[in-house]
């Protein structure tokens, strides 16, 4: 397999995925399946409800492709992936009251993207492509000039699982179920 340049990242060791990685991606593949995404994501909330996001807060597995040819590494696309995620849950938690039938979810949520920024304290900003480091910078810039759109909580969560199973299927060998 063509991995693009090996970079910095492969000296540090980062390019395969640590086993708490694995481990912790495996936690959130049960947490985020499509029963779970319906109920807490869809049906708790307003028909057609949507949380505002940035532009960058989007991340799509055609966006990982594009990068993926673009020649970024793995690792790096995995660290982008870990900062639009947890941003997205936050976006949506941040709507929520606590005694929102969904808060408790989105607390487990948050606290498993907790333990996997545990794993990526390790990497620093100079360890990932530009390009990654300029777009985890946007995500959590927020400035009043970043572009918003409105999307479903439902959605953003859809997004979080596609390509947490790009990014981690084959080598955290993640059945998809």
């Amino acid at each position: 397999a063509d991995f693009g340049c090996p970079g910095v990242l492969a000296v540090l060791g980062l390019e395969a995925t640590a086993p708490g990685e694995c481990e912790l991606t495996r936690l959130l593949q049960d947490k985020l399946q499509y029963e779970m995404r319906l109920q807490y994501m869809k049906h708790y909330f307003p028909i057609d409800y949507t949380v505002q996001v940035q532009y960058e807060e989007v991340l799509r597995p055609s966006n990982i492709t594009r990068l993926r040819n673009g020649t970024v590494s793995e690792a790096a696309l995995r660290y982008l992936w870990f900062h639009v995620s947890s941003q997205a849950v936050l976006r949506i938690r941040e709507v929520l009251p606590e005694k929102h039938p969904s808060w408790k979810y989105t607390q487990e949520l948050c606290q498993l993207f907790d333990a996997l920024g545990e794993e990526y304290s390790k990497y620093r900003q100079t360890d990932v492509e530009a390009v990654v480091a300029d777009l985890v910078e946007l995500v959590h810039s927020a400035g009043a000039e970043s572009r918003s759109k409105a999307v479903r909580p439902k959605a953003l969560l859809d997004n979080c699982l596609k390509v947490m199973r790009m990014l981690y299927g084959v080598p955290c060998e993640l059945g998809i179920r």
